[in-house]
């Protein structure tokens, strides 16, 4: 773990008590928290609490604030009223990383003595925690970020690196918070400092006579809405008689040029008091040149006759930069504020032109933007770079006037900074979750992970090859990206060839062998590269550096993640970091599938061990499919089996013990050996068979419970020469058999009742029940992994085997069942899945090839479907 912080340059604080006093002696450390508590990033902290807690599978995730006190501000998994609290320091577990300054991990708080006092462990609400600071920009622990689980659970190091990004996210959330309301501070100053100065506009309209006022202007003559009349005329009526002429000349004069329009003139209010009012204007041409409006703005300049420059002095006071430009692009007014952002006094500034002084402004989106208002008559707003020696963002508004360009800016490089950190921050969250979700929803390990540089390319790195080791232990490339399309085919076999041509020394083999992140130079690289056209490639491929991380199981190292970077990208520390996250989330996955493949394969080999090869009666075709369900730990308790009586009747089983695991497998093992021992030895119909295995099952106190189905195939010399065999059969539990006629219809067997199941009631009574079938039907056994879906019930699923055994009556028997399992669960069923079928081929003919031979014990007699008593 991370020494590098600790707050104060001590070692790990003993107590929760002595971790309060720490903190409450840290001022900087508690005013930084209070200056951080915004309700701007309620909502964001709240997302990121359910991150916490969805990423790292904890039930409980709590983002705190701590000065004097802890304030909980966002969680998931709280109890109602938990968030807004207070609570001393004394009482909370967060105090101890917060002091630290590093994460906290404690699998077992019963084995952390700094614990025992906390009142969540002692009402054992909490058994596990793991806690990361929330540290500042300034280097101070402003919070915690906590995860907990009521009982004990080991954290692992890609849990502690997820959990500390968090928090740095949280972080940034909350300064982008203080950033945003002190930003809008600003913005509601410079509004209440421009109505401050007065200034109200209006527009004539030549063709209409329509003149449109602001309320400003309409208060500025005296006027309220309902009096002012929208004319010309209402406008004659309140200027000085004396000063009438001369403003009428000025507007004609303006009109006739189609140029600019000023004047300062009286106004007489209906009571007698007089205002002075400086009106500044343009007449406005359509495309004949004809005038069409005037357009302008006006502002009371009785206090400032009185009083002196008044609009200077607001201008001047305004806690945003303004200049002014004249329409020649030279500064005529520089304030206060602008002198400072622009670092330049006013001296300087005045008289020069603004393309002179800022010579970076040409060409870019300030003179597009300065040049597109004044064209056009219209304020624009924009934010904007301006490179050294300012070297800073700004946002502007610039509004145009006859005098020239007015422009109001604001510094905003700190609210870009945090925005940005917050931004990258959430894409690294982001790129974690969907490597999560890929890995974790993948069928494929391998393949998930193939996919990988498709996902970090360009997030981490202008290009990506991942390798993964095979079973023999041989390095091999299953994927790669480049952000340029057009090189991608480079990389590709780049992929094909470099392998073979990388010594031991080369970084991906080092970081093989080491286990550890390797990082080189192209030209160390190419270097250590055998001529050839792996190196030619990486020449032309042309990187400046790579870095080769480990993909790192439990116990070794399944491969390798190779990150390129183009020249003059430097990775940051916390792209590094996300890196290293992803390769150990590729590592986790691909050994679960390791470990999963050896599961799978051990459980479906002892499944296979107790079911053997179904007997070949005569003129009777058997077949069987065992299919174990998709997840190993889902292998169990399916079986069937098919065996001759001693009297020759043919005997199918079918049967299902309850659970999905090995102990269900040992368990249908003995329950099967059972079933076949009393079969064989009592000749017994299907009834007595399940009750000497409900008896047996009570003697031997197996203690589970099973579902199964028993079919005796009984036949006399009168029904042979019909061509028909009967079916008696018992259900305990069980699905009944389907029958395929030689038609091709599907019959249910109507006349079914399943009994309990086996191991319920020793004593129970088994019922049997008789069909008769013709020569040239099929009977299917089956369990109900066949047709149980999540999202489907057992009668949708009954219909679709019906239907595809309808469409399938044709096909032989083998093929007939591989369809059904393609069908129905193609390849990856959800359950276990056993089936045994038997078709009765006609006796007045040869027995069919298909069939294959005609194999019985020595012991059962020649005719094999000789009547059987009972």
């Amino acid at each position: 773990m991370d020494d590098t912080y600790r707050p104060r340059g001590e070692g790990p604080v003993e107590s929760t008590h002595a971790a309060a006093q720490l903190l409450r002696a840290d001022r900087p450390r508690a005013r930084a928290a209070r200056r951080l508590r915004l309700r701007d990033a309620s909502a964001a902290l709240d997302r990121l609490a359910e991150l916490a807690a969805r990423l790292l599978a904890a039930p409980i995730a709590q983002i705190s604030l701590l000065d004097d006190v802890e304030v909980i501000v966002a969680g998931t998994g709280l109890p109602p009223g938990t968030v807004g609290r207070e609570a001393p320091l004394d009482a909370t577990a967060c105090a101890v990383p917060a002091a630290e300054g590093l994460p906290v991990v404690v699998p077992d708080v019963r084995d952390e003595p700094r614990a025992a006092d906390l009142p969540q462990v002692r009402a054992g609400v909490v058994g596990a925690y793991l806690g990361a600071p929330m540290i500042d920009a300034d280097g101070f622990a402003v919070g915690v970020l906590c995860v907990a689980a009521p009982t004990p659970r080991t954290w692992a190091d890609t849990d502690v690196a997820t959990l500390r990004q968090l928090a740095s996210a949280a972080v940034a959330e909350l300064e982008l918070a203080a950033l945003r309301t002190e930003h809008e501070r600003d913005r509601l100053r410079w509004g209440l400092a421009i109505d401050a100065a007065g200034i109200g506009t209006f527009d004539w309209d030549l063709r209409t006579g329509e003149l449109t006022w602001d309320a400003r202007l309409i208060a500025m003559f005296g006027y309220d809405v309902d009096s002012f009349g929208g004319t010309i005329e209402a406008f004659n009526e309140r200027v000085h008689p004396d000063d009438l002429p001369r403003v009428t000349d000025a507007l004609q004069a303006s009109i006739a040029a189609r140029g600019d329009y000023e004047a300062e003139y009286r106004v007489v209010w209906p009571g007698g008091e007089t205002r002075w009012v400086q009106a500044r204007g343009r007449t406005l041409a359509d495309e004949t040149g004809a005038a069409t409006r005037v357009l302008g703005a006006a502002y009371d300049t009785t206090a400032e006759r009185a009083a002196g420059m008044r609009v200077t002095r607001v201008l001047d006071a305004m806690p945003a930069g303004f200049y002014s430009l004249d329409r020649e692009w030279r500064f005529t007014h520089v304030n206060a504020e602008a002198e400072r952002l622009l670092q330049h006094s006013r001296d300087e500034l005045l008289g020069q032109e603004l393309w002179t002084a800022f010579p970076a402004a040409v060409n870019s989106v300030f003179e597009e933007s300065y040049r597109t208002a004044v064209r056009t008559g219209t304020p624009v707003h924009f934010d904007a770079h301006y490179p050294a020696p300012l070297n800073g963002w700004y946002e502007l508004r610039a509004w145009p006037s006859p005098e020239g360009l007015s422009v109001y800016f604001l510094e905003v490089t700190e609210r870009r900074r945090v925005q940005d950190r917050a931004e990258r921050a959430a894409q690294r969250l982001a790129l974690l979750a969907q490597v999560s979700a890929e890995l974790a929803g993948a069928l494929d390990a391998q393949t998930a992970t193939a996919h990988l540089p498709r996902l970090v390319v360009p997030a981490l790195a202008d290009w990506c090859i991942v390798t993964v080791v095979d079973p023999d232990g041989r390095p091999r490339d299953v994927g790669y990206w480049h952000v340029v399309p057009s090189s991608r085919a480079l990389v590709e076999r780049y992929a094909a060839v470099r392998l073979d041509a990388m010594p031991a020394t080369a970084p991906l083999m080092r970081a093989l062998l080491t286990g550890e992140a390797v990082m080189e130079r192209t030209e160390a690289v190419r270097a250590v590269l055998a001529d050839g056209e792996a190196r030619d490639l990486l020449t032309a491929l042309d990187p400046e550096s790579a870095i080769a991380i480990p993909l790192r199981g439990r116990d070794r190292t399944l491969g390798v993640m190779t990150l390129y970077y183009r020249r003059g990208w430097t990775p940051r520390d916390e792209d590094l970091a996300t890196a290293q996250d992803v390769a150990d989330r590729a590592g986790l996955a691909l050994d679960n599938a390791r470990l999963y493949g050896q599961q799978r394969a051990l459980a479906e080999g002892l499944q296979r061990s107790l079911l053997t090869e179904p007997p070949e009666p005569d003129h009777a075709e058997i077949a069987v499919r065992y299919l174990p369900a998709a997840e190993a730990a889902r292998v169990g308790g399916d079986w069937y089996d098919a065996f001759l009586q001693p009297g020759g009747a043919t005997m199918l089983v079918i049967g299902d013990v309850v659970g999905h695991d090995t102990e269900a497998a040992a368990a249908m093992g003995q329950l099967r050996a059972l079933l076949r021992g009393i079969a064989t030895y009592s000749d017994g119909g299907p009834g007595e068979v399940l009750r000497g295995l409900d008896a047996s099952m009570a003697l031997l106190q197996t203690r589970v419970l099973a579902t199964a189905t028993v079919a005796r195939f009984e036949q006399t010399d009168d029904e042979r020469r019909r061509g028909v065999t009967r079916m008696r059969w018992a259900n305990a539990g069980h699905l009944p058999p389907l029958v395929i006629n030689p038609d091709g219809s599907v019959a249910e067997l109507a006349t079914w009742r399943g009994d309990l199941l086996l191991g319920v009631d020793p004593d129970a009574l088994r019922e049997e029940s008789v069909v008769t079938l013709d020569r040239g039907a099929t009977v299917l056994l089956f369990t109900d992994g066949l047709i149980e879906r999540r999202d489907a019930d057992l009668d949708a699923g009954m219909a679709r085997l019906r239907e595809a055994l309808r469409e399938l009556a044709d096909r032989p028997l083998e093929e007939l069942l591989d369809e059904v399992l393609h069908r129905l669960v193609d390849g990856r069923p959800e359950d276990d899945v056993a089936l045994v079928a038997v078709r009765l081929h006609r006796q007045d003919q040869p027995r069919p090839p298909e069939a294959g031979p005609n194999r019985v014990p020595d012991v059962v007699p020649e005719d094999p479907m000789s009547p059987v008593p009972g």
